[in-house]
């Protein structure tokens, strides 16, 4: 099959997160099983956009602020319109990562002129809005994404969220969760350094809760000092509380802000870490923590996640009520018992391998593409 997928930005910091992450292993995986991929997006970043990321081929314009002040929402480079209608000209499948912005919107247009068979994927980013904009912005989105063969979604709270929005006459809603692919990094657990370190990587946003990480760090270092605490993600707010938190605690010495991180860096710094601990709330299937578990890292999660259960369930995450001293607990005890991180590594792992494999992904894809 030739299927091209769309998402809204691709960049050297990775600010766009969940989507462009599976977006790239969902057409990796359809690669590698002989399919024709390409990706269309924006791009943003330093130095040139690439023009592969490993067997998937990229076609990107320069992000410009189309509206201003609106962040990912307002956008766009008009020749990206212009790549879409040539590219979906003989695509089998046009596969759309699609949230409230003017690259989906488009996108979504250019599919239904070119009457293409195609799919949305919404990661959790379509729910009720009522504000003035959403709703006149919807007047055009919403009788798009009825067109669509199928809706991808993760969770049946997600379900339930885009059902509000698209109501009783739009297309089939399809449970399709996110996948990794298990991972041999060559780092080992954290055991044996003499500076252990727990990470955070997110969006320094308020639902991100960095400061709770921040706060959490406080507590574990008043009684394990030979810790260190690592945020990685762009700023989208949070950063000045965050540097004042932790200049408040004491802890500069202590507490670092690497900064946001490419895909390949940010499982590095995954792979390396003691803890990957991510506090924000109502995260709908956060590749991060799937990631976490594929590279065989401790995970310390809040149970609003929407895979919290299952990771509970099997014992392959510590799962909290999100508060800096349950986080803090959750920690100290994983860096404090070595048999302890051991079963949760290899429980994680094997959740990857059962229920979270870019294998199985793959192959529900090829399933939905032909059956519909």
């Amino acid at each position: 099959m030739r299927i091209v997928h769309v998402v809204t930005l691709v960049s050297d910091d990775g600010a766009f997160g969940g989507p462009t992450s599976v977006a790239f292993g969902q057409l990796g995986e359809l690669a590698r099983r002989g399919h024709q991929v390409r990706l269309l997006s924006l791009w943003r970043g330093a130095g040139r956009a690439p023009e592969r990321v490993g067997p998937v081929p990229v076609r990107t314009r320069p992000a410009r602020p189309v509206i201003p002040g609106r962040g990912f929402l307002g956008l766009m480079h008009p020749l990206l319109a212009r790549d879409m209608w040539r590219v979906t000209k003989r695509a089998d499948v046009v596969h759309i990562h699609a949230g409230r912005d003017l690259v989906s919107l488009t996108a979504l247009a250019v599919a239904v002129l070119r009457r293409n068979r195609f799919f949305v994927q919404t990661h959790g980013m379509v729910e009720p809005r009522h504000a003035a904009s959403a709703r006149l912005f919807d007047r055009l989105f919403v009788p798009l994404l009825r067109r669509a063969q199928g809706c991808f979604v993760l969770t049946e709270h997600e379900s339930r969220k885009l059902a509000e929005v698209i109501g009783p006459d739009g297309p089939p809603l399809l449970l399709l969760p996110n996948g990794v692919r298990l991972q041999d990094t060559g780092h080992d657990d954290g055991r044996g350094r003499a500076v252990r370190d727990v990470l955070f990587l997110a969006r320094l946003h308020a639902r991100k809760r960095p400061e709770a990480f921040v706060e959490m760090a406080a507590l574990v270092h008043k009684e394990v000092d030979d810790v260190r605490f690592t945020l990685h993600g762009s700023d989208e707010g949070s950063l000045p509380a965050v540097r004042e938190l932790i200049a408040a605690r004491g802890l500069e010495d202590v507490v670092s802000c690497g900064g946001p991180l490419e895909h390949s860096g940010a499982v590095d710094a995954i792979a390396r870490a003691s803890v990957y601990v991510l506090p924000s709330v109502n995260e709908p299937f956060p590749m991060t923590v799937l990631e976490a578990l594929a590279v065989g890292t401790p995970v310390v999660c809040v149970d609003s996640c929407g895979i919290a259960g299952e990771l509970a369930r099997r014992g392959a995450a510590v799962v909290t009520d999100g508060s800096p001293q349950a986080l803090a607990d959750a920690v100290r005890d994983l860096l404090g018992d070595e048999d302890r991180r051991r079963s949760l590594v290899e429980a994680g792992r094997r959740a990857v391998e059962e229920v979270f494999s870019i294998h199985a992904v793959g192959g529900r894809l090829e399933e939905l593409y032909r059956e519909r």
